[in-house]
């Protein structure tokens, strides 16, 4: 929770500057009682911490047509959703112009806000791309979902790695019918912020940056663990998740002032219900 509370302050702080720089006689916000202030703090807080509880109880198994939707591009490649994954590969590949972006880490606020499902179709489409290997990472070794969504059985997987009892080439499995390889999640170790924060893990990602074109890892919430804070540091650039219609403004705001700015390629505003009737080129 200290991250949490860090970043609350922070933007707290922030919001407070902006308001004393309006000037006096000029208010650039209804007057809110201190009271009432505290009771919506209280009440934010408490949501929060709700939602990192849920980030340690075991996930729920998904039906099949929820991890249908999860893998739409692999299933429906010629899809209106397809496309919009392709345009944001589109634009990673255009920043790649002007700086490294080799290794990605895909994360959000909170859980539930679709960051699996954007690292998952986002590797998918990336592997599609001629002479492209692609290697897609669950980093979420609390509540990993990868395997699941792609339908794979990985007999090790990055836990077994970190810990030295599996190699790379024992725990890369390719996705059937796919140029993709994926790096999964077998085991749920007992450490994963230590294991993500080794030097071994440090070490893993520049053999992965020398060994594939595009590395993308699916990193746990930014405001529940500490996780994602500590990947970001690791990698060349970072993708945020937004779930529109459900992701607060404030949680937004407290992890980007978690994650470091500079390594933020951009936001993916997630589940949209905007798909047109038609569309063409």
């Amino acid at each position: 929770m200290g991250k949490v509370y860090e970043a609350l302050q922070r933007a707290e702080a922030e919001r407070g500057r902006r308001g004393a720089a309006v000037g006096p006689g000029v208010s650039s916000q209804p007057v809110v009682s201190p009271a009432r202030r505290a009771r919506a703090e209280r009440g934010r807080l408490a949501r929060i911490w709700n939602r990192i509880q849920e980030q340690f109880h075991p996930a729920q198994v998904e039906d099949a047509n929820t991890l249908n939707k999860r893998r739409i591009t692999l299933l429906q490649p010629e899809s209106f959703v397809a496309e919009q994954y392709r345009t944001l590969r589109a634009r990673l590949d255009a920043l790649a112009t002007e700086r490294p972006v080799r290794t990605i880490g895909v994360t959000s606020s909170m859980p539930g806000e679709g960051k699996t499902t954007t690292a998952v179709n986002l590797a998918i489409v990336s592997s599609m791309s001629l002479g492209r290997r692609v290697l897609l990472v669950d980093c979420d070794m609390r509540r990993p979902k990868v395997h699941a969504v792609l339908g794979l059985r990985p007999e090790s997987g990055l836990a077994e790695i970190l810990t030295g009892d599996a190699t790379l080439e024992q725990a890369v499995v390719r996705v059937e019918g796919t140029d993709l390889s994926v790096l999964a999640v077998r085991a749920t170790p007992s450490n994963p912020s230590e294991l993500l924060s080794s030097d071994r893990m440090r070490s893993l990602i520049e053999e992965l940056a020398r060994s594939y074109d595009q590395v993308i890892f699916d990193t746990p919430p930014t405001l529940a663990i500490p996780d994602a804070k500590i990947m970001s540091e690791l990698m060349d650039g970072i993708v945020f998740v937004v779930r529109a219609n459900a992701t607060p403004r404030e949680d937004v705001a407290s992890a980007l002032d978690v994650l470091d700015r500079r390594r933020v390629l951009g936001v993916v505003l997630n589940d949209v219900a905007a798909e047109p009737e038609r569309y063409g080129y």
